[in-house]
């Protein structure tokens, strides 16, 4: 795992950007996989102004998103179909069939989660998974619990992230209460992982990220054992790591 400290949200977005094009331009076809959230959009811009100056180029590139509020339809504009053309897809060279995002209406949602990781299977996995951090460590909606999901499935919003998300919302009572979102393990077959993280409300939940043990009520945690993890955070971000400690576990760049 390897960690790289920046300076602000800024430097965080662009050098999250710069690994996501390295990828692209290394594989023109690459799978990638997507979030939504505020931790992205900066990631997001950049991409976009790497496609208007040539250094990038989406048109083979495969799309899976983590996941979608349940009982969102795709037009209403706070679900991530809405957030992902909006922020990205709208402005790139990306082609539509090439784009996945659960389906938040479902009439089958058993079904349909089964066919989501069977469609990430049939691409080979995906290359490199984009990641933003729950406050209370969840990746994707995969939100602490007592056991790990490892498929995509539908899951109980815990009250830390209802309370997160509630500010893109005219009140709370309108926040979905249920998402539906890959799982921990199709997360982790992942053959390279990007977490972002920005803000002082993120600190705990990357210290504990760090702290070298796994577990479930911290499902970030999990990251620790895959292969090829690369977390880009902002000083604030990193304001209560332990670099020490923190480096018996990681490899840790500052651009600080």
């Amino acid at each position: 795992m390897k960690v790289i400290i920046t300076n602000d949200y800024d430097e965080m977005s662009r050098t999250a950007a710069e690994i996501i094009k390295e990828q692209v331009n290394r594989k023109a076809n690459s799978v990638l996989g997507l979030a939504t959230g505020s931790t992205p959009l900066g990631t997001y811009k950049e991409l976009i102004n790497m496609y208007k100056n040539g250094e990038i180029d989406f048109s083979y590139v495969i799309t899976f998103n983590l996941d979608e509020y349940v009982g969102l339809p795709d037009d209403h504009p706070q679900s991530y179909h809405y957030f992902m053309y909006e922020n990205l897809f709208n402005h790139i060279n990306i082609k539509k069939e090439n784009i996945h995002i659960p389906n938040g209406v479902s009439d089958d949602f058993d079904r349909d989660c089964r066919l989501y990781d069977g469609a990430i299977e049939k691409f080979g996995e995906i290359d490199l998974q984009l990641l933003g951090l729950g406050v209370n460590g969840h990746i994707g909606f995969n939100e602490p619990d007592d056991y790990i999901n490892t498929k995509t499935h539908i899951v109980d919003l815990a009250e830390e992230t209802i309370n997160a998300n509630k500010r893109f919302f005219k009140s709370i009572d309108e926040v979905p209460r249920k998402a539906v979102t890959m799982g921990l393990g199709t997360i982790m077959k992942s053959k390279k992982i990007l977490l972002l993280a920005s803000g002082k409300n993120k600190a705990k939940a990357i210290k504990e990220t760090l702290n070298g043990y796994l577990t479930t009520e911290v499902p970030s945690t999990v990251l620790s054992l895959h292969p090829d993890v690369t977390i880009v955070i902002d000083s604030d971000a990193s304001s209560l790591i332990d670099l020490e400690k923190a480096r018996e576990n990681v490899d840790i760049i500052s651009k600080l």
